[in-house]
């Protein structure tokens, strides 16, 4: 292991080192990647940069990580799911918080989420773009609710979607 290299990204570190493969024709040198935190502790993963061309450089291989990691977000608690799913992205109150948005965001390029109109329909200029996200979030979520759901689900009133929909004055 003549160099190696400390890389942080995704909430993961990792080390980057060359190291020799016997393969039966003779020894090589690939471009390896520890990984030392995070759900793959423990791996060891050879650095693919294109599907036909290995790294060839410790310096390579800290790109590959870093443009890996930039295509693939990992969620900050190591791995699991993503905010938008869990307690700490969705509000007490319905809907999802500015957390959730962002982590649905992050893990969905190119999508255009927001957080709820949570603007009383009376306060809302009619024709307006959050009057007109509004309306089209109840009439949705509305008729989800009606076909969608169980009797159970449909009357309690602390169901997820019975939530939201108070909370977008639906």
């Amino acid at each position: 292991m003549a160099s190696k290299a400390i890389v942080k990204a995704g909430g993961q570190t990792h080390k980057v080192f060359k190291k020799k493969v016997d393969r039966g024709i003779g020894d090589r040198g690939d471009i390896v990647v520890d990984h030392t935190a995070g759900p793959s502790a423990g791996k060891w993963d050879k650095i693919n940069l294109t599907e036909k061309s290995k790294a060839k450089t410790v310096k390579q291989g800290v790109a590959s990580v870093k443009k890996w990691h930039r295509e693939n977000p990992m969620m900050k608690n190591g791995g699991s799911s993503p905010a938008w799913q869990r307690s700490e992205g969705k509000n007490p109150s319905g809907g999802l918080n500015a957390k959730g948005v962002a982590s649905y965001r992050a893990a969905n390029p190119g999508s255009k989420l927001k957080t709820a109109v949570t603007t009383k329909p009376s306060k809302l200029k009619a024709g307006s773009k959050a009057a007109g996200r509004r309306k089209s979030f109840c009439s949705r979520m509305s008729g989800m609710k009606k076909k969608l759901t169980s009797a159970k689900t449909a009357n309690d009133p602390n169901s997820r979607i019975n939530k939201s929909l108070r909370k977008w004055n639906c």
